[in-house]
């Protein structure tokens, strides 16, 4: 069994450099402030990816930043030509996931090439970045998983969160009591007063580091996901001081355990994945660190969340709308295309459907709200029929301002379970995780075709209006009038 997509960051700086989408920063550059300036920029302006070779104060050490901010960095990832287009990485993408492999055990990994144990263990020796000004500290952990496991089972978490230092051996951390991690800590070893172990892997493998970021529901794990994507089963290694298995080709491992929730120290604010900085200082959790491991010459990741686009952004326009298309299509929905756009920072998603009934919209509003895993990050959900392309962002407002009648079409939905760091929710809200969603259903009901009122849509392709013959016609001689786009 060979891999079809990358196994380490090295192997993918490779490949976005041979296309033209990485910058080598040999300029020093500052952990305070200036590389958050740099990779939130990078962001904004959809530039190439950012990796820092000479860090102030951390010599030897590296930043990657937004190095899977763009489709084509997805693409290389996932093994595939850089000019794959999106449509064709989502269906590689969920065709994968549906194969999941098992990962293997090795004795010798890259990410245990330097071991720093107990009280030699000093997080300031890391180059942990001052991301954004206005921030509750240095976040070390950004671009990375926090690997943890179900005592009472065999189910092993990776998923995605940050952790800003506090000390020479703490950090602290948001833990979501609704997501997987919290359902491990607060369900079952806080009751039993126990601390969690936990890992934290920073800058992971690509496809580790994107499917930490979706989740899958509880009981699965994602390392077999993982496998599947990457084509062949991940290489994990045994930690130094605790019974998890962590990446083998990971930059850097923290090792420790999440303290019991009467530890707990004021953390945050973070400039979140929405765009804003909504959710304020609070006393959270608190994670003591006892080992760490590295790489040689190791990569700190700087996910530098905010304004579109970012890694997060990119990646989850691909693996976040693979997942809701699985859920539609497991509750035999006959869903075209899923497409959760990079602009609205993972808050709407619009999805193509052939429309067997009137309401579908409706249905599909409830799956993605209350079935699926990620329907708490949701505010809106837009729907539309198979004469809308949903990855086209200008058919889809067409539809949304001719097609969605205000009083038939617009379906709210009330005190619904929602993402605690959603700005457009009041404090109160924010703390109960409760708000509105809304879903806009831009189909015409099935009656309209049956009585032959549902208005022709004037378009070169609608061969109402131009015949098939007519259309190949002027594509082929399009060219020829003159014209250089198209």
């Amino acid at each position: 069994m060979k891999a079809v997509g990358v196994k380490d960051n090295r192997e993918l700086i490779k490949k976005i450099e041979e296309i033209g989408e990485l910058v080598r920063v040999k300029k020093e550059v500052d952990w305070d402030l200036e590389v958050g300036a740099i990779t939130r920029r990078s962001s904004e302006l959809r530039s190439e990816a950012v990796l820092v070779e000479n860090i102030k104060d951390y010599p030897g050490w590296r930043y990657i930043g937004n190095h899977l901010a763009s489709f084509s960095r997805v693409a290389c990832a996932l093994g595939l030509d850089p000019n794959t287009d999106r449509r064709k990485i989502g269906e590689v993408y969920l065709e994968r996931i549906r194969k999941p492999i098992k990962p293997v055990l090795i004795a010798d990994a890259p990410c245990q090439q330097n071991v720093i144990m107990g009280d030699d263990v000093n997080l300031f020796d890391l180059p942990a970045p001052m991301v954004h000004d206005g921030d509750g500290g240095r976040y070390l952990v950004t671009g990375a998983l926090r690997v943890t496991k179900d005592p009472d089972s065999d189910w092993v978490n990776w998923g995605t969160y940050r952790n800003m230092v506090h000390d020479e051996r703490h950090l602290g951390g948001l833990i979501l009591p609704s997501g997987d991690m919290g359902r491990m800590y607060y369900g079952s070893y806080v009751p039993k007063g126990k601390n969690m172990p936990v890992a934290i892997v920073i800058t992971p493998e690509p496809i580790s580091y994107m499917i930490g970021m979706t989740p899958v529901g509880v009981g699965v794990s994602e390392v077999d996901l993982v496998g599947g994507v990457l084509g062949e089963p991940v290489e994990l290694v045994k930690c130094k001081t605790i019974d998890l298995e962590v990446p083998a080709n990971a930059e850097v491992i923290l090792e420790g355990e999440v303290l019991m929730p009467e530890y707990g120290v004021d953390e945050g604010p973070f400039g979140e994945f929405t765009g804003f900085r909504t959710a304020p200082r609070l006393a959270r959790s608190v994670f003591k660190i006892n080992c760490v491991t590295y790489r040689n010459d190791p990569i700190v990741g700087v996910a530098n969340m905010g304004m579109p686009v970012d890694d997060g952004d990119a990646v989850c326009a691909v693996t976040w709308a693979a997942q809701i298309k699985k859920d539609l299509q497991d509750q035999r929905i006959p869903v075209i295309d899923v497409n959760w756009p990079p602009e609205t920072c993972s808050l709407m998603v619009i999805v193509s459907v052939k429309v067997p009934y009137s309401g579908i919209a409706s249905r599909i509003g409830n799956i993605i709200f209350g079935g699926a895993p990620l329907g708490a990050y949701l505010n809106t959900v837009i729907v539309v029929d198979e004469t809308v392309d949903a990855l086209d962002l200008g058919q889809v407002m067409h539809a949304l301002a001719a097609q969605c009648e205000p009083t038939r079409g617009i379906n709210i939905k009330r005190n619904e379970i929602t993402n605690p760091l959603n700005p457009c929710l009041s404090l109160e809200d924010r703390k109960w995780m409760r708000g509105n969603k809304v879903v806009y259903d831009c189909t015409y009901p099935v009656s309209w075709h049956k009585q032959k009122e549902v208005p022709p849509k004037v378009s070169f392709k609608n061969k109402v209006m131009y015949s098939e013959e007519l259309q190949k016609k002027v594509i082929e001689n399009w060219h020829k009038y003159g014209f250089k786009k198209g």
